[in-house]
C-alpha cells in the first residue's frame, strides 16, 4: 500500500502558491517524508520534467558540467535531491538572474540548506523554501484541526471525546513516515526504521561531511533519542565516545542537517530572571526514536517516564507540522527557570501573539500543572493568547484566565 498516493499533504496549497511568484521553490525535509511524491504530484500535471540525482548518470552529468547541465534543462524542471550537487546552486542562480519567470525550478533536498550559509545565500531573494515533515496526525486522519491557529488567535480549543489510553503508545511508536506506516505490523515498521537510520547515517551524512567516525553516528543518535524532550547535554552525549566535545557537537549539527534531530531554543524575556538558557533536544520523529531505543508499544506502555518524554516530542513535532501549513509565521521555544517552572512549548507569532503548551501523560490535571504557564502569561501580558495543558482526558476544563486543560486528541480533531 502506498500511503503517499492518496493522503493529502496540507502544505500543497502553499507550495502551489509559491510556484506562481517565485523562480525557485525548494521542498526540503528528511528522506522518505514524501518530497518527491509532492513535487511530482504538483509538477508533472503542470508540464515539469523530472530528474533525480539518485540516478548515477544524471548525477555524473551535473557534477562534470554544472553550467552545461542547467543550460540543457527544459523550461520547467524538478531536480530531486539537489544537496548531492551543491555546485548547482550557483549555476541555477545565474540561470534565474537571466530569466526570473516564476516556477522555473522545483528542487527537493534531504539536507537543510538553511544551515549551510554558502548554499542558502547563493539563492537569496530567488527561492522559497517549503519544509515538508513526515505525515502529521492531522494528515493521517484527513482533518485540519486548526488547533495551532486557534491557540495563537485566542480561539476556541474546547473538545469532548474519549481518552486515548493505550493508543498513545501506538501513535508514538508508529511515527509519521509513509513507507513505515504502510507496513502491516509494529515489528515490520521497526525494521524499516532501523534500515532507514543506517542509510541516512552512512550515506547522507557522509555526503555532507567526510567524517572519520561514521560508526559513531547510530550510537550518538540512540543517545540523543534517550535524551529527547530534555535539556541538551553535550557532555553527556560525548561521554560515551573517545572523541572531543567539539567533534560530537559537529556530529549533532550534521544530524540536524538531515532532520533527524532538532534543538528547541529557550524562550527569554527581560521581565523574567533566572531563566535556563539551554535548548531542549527533540528527535525529528518518534517512530525513529522508538526504533533506536528498541521500544514497542507494549514495552513503552510499561515505561511511563520514557513514554512521557516521547509524547512531549510527538506534540512538539505535531505542532511544527501544523505550523508548516499555517498562515501564521510561528516560532518555537521552550521556557524553564531555575525554580523549576517550565512550559514545554512556547509559540510566538510576530510581536503580538504568544501561547504556551504543557504536555502531561496523565488523565488528571491539577492547578500546579499551570505554574509555568502562569509565569509566561504574567511576563507577556496582553500578548498572551492561551495556555493549555494537553492531557489524556475527555473534556476541556478551564483553569482561570486564558488557561485550560485540553484533551491531547484536540490537536488533530475539531472541537
Amino acid at each position: 500500500m502506498n500511503l503517499e498516493s492518496y493522503i493529502s499533504r496540507f502544505i500543497q496549497a502553499r507550495f502551489e502558491e509559491a510556484l506562481t511568484d517565485t523562480p525557485v521553490v525548494l521542498i526540503h525535509g528528511p528522506r522518505q517524508s514524501g518530497k518527491t511524491t509532492l513535487a511530482r504530484r504538483v509538477g508533472e500535471e503542470r508540464g515539469y520534467a523530472y530528474f533525480s540525482f539518485d540516478d548515477a548518470v544524471v548525477l555524473a552529468a551535473a557534477k562534470e558540467d554544472p553550467v552545461g547541465f542547467v543550460a540543457g534543462l527544459p523550461e520547467k524542471v524538478i531536480l530531486d535531491e539537489i544537496q548531492r550537487v551543491p555546485d548547482l546552486f550557483a549555476t541555477i542562480k545565474l540561470a534565474v538572474d537571466r530569466d526570473r519567470s516564476p516556477g522555473r525550478f522545483i528542487l527537493t533536498g534531504s539536507a537543510n540548506i538553511l544551515l549551510i550559509p554558502k548554499l542558502s545565500d547563493s539563492l537569496a531573494g530567488r527561492i522559497e523554501v517549503i519544509r515538508l515533515h513526515p505525515l502529521s496526525r492531522c494528515e493521517l486522519v484527513g482533518r485540519k484541526s486548526g488547533f495551532l491557529d486557534d491557540l495563537l488567535d485566542g480561539g476556541e480549543v474546547s473538545y469532548h471525546g474519549n481518552r486515548l489510553g493505550d493508543e498513545i503508545a501506538d501513535i508514538v511508536t508508529a511515527g509519521g513516515y509513509p513507507v513505515a506506516l504502510a507496513r502491516a505490523s509494529d515489528r515490520r515498521r521497526a525494521s524499516w526504521y532501523r534500515e532507514y537510520i543506517e542509510s541516512i547515517t552512512q550515506r547522507d551524512v557522509w555526503e555532507l561531511a567526510r567524517i572519520q567516525r561514521l560508526d559513531a553516528l547510530p550510537k550518538l543518535l540512540a543517545l540523543a533519542a534517550a535524551q529527547t524532550a530534555q535539556l541538551f547535554n553535550l557532555s553527556e552525549l560525548a561521554g560515551s565516545f573517545r572523541l572531543s566535545r567539539p567533534t560530537i557537537g559537529e556530529y549533532v549539527t550534521l544530524l540536524e542537517r538531515v532532520f533527524l534531530i532538532n534543538r528547541l531554543p529557550p524562550w527569554h524575556s527581560n521581565r523574567l530572571s533566572r531563566l535556563i538558557k539551554t535548548p531542549k533536544i527533540h528527535m525529528g520523529d518518534t517512530g525513529v526514536a522508538c526504533a533506536l531505543l528498541g521500544q514497542t508499544p507494549d514495552s513503552l506502555r510499561k515505561d511511563r517516564k520514557l513514554l512521557g518524554q516521547l509524547l512531549e516530542t510527538f506534540v512538539v513535532q505535531e505542532l511544527r507540522r501544523q505550523a508548516s501549513w499555517s498562515e501564521l509565521p510561528v516560532q518555537f521555544h521552550h521556557f524553564r527557570n531555575k525554580g523549576g517552572d517550565e512550559v514545554d512549548v512556547v509559540l510566538e507569532s510576530g510581536s503580538s501573539r504568544v501561547a504556551g503548551v504543557e504536555v502531561k501523560l496523565s488523565a488528571t490535571v491539577i492547578s500546579k500543572d499551570f505554574r509555568g504557564l502562569r509565569k509566561l502569561r504574567d511576563a507577556v501580558g496582553d500578548r498572551f493568547q492561551a495556555g493549555v495543558v494537553l492531557y489524556d482526558g475527555e473534556d476541556t476544563i478551564p483553569f482561570g484566565d486564558r488557561m485550560a486543560a485540553v484533551p491531547i486528541q484536540r490537536m488533530w480533531e475539531r472541537g
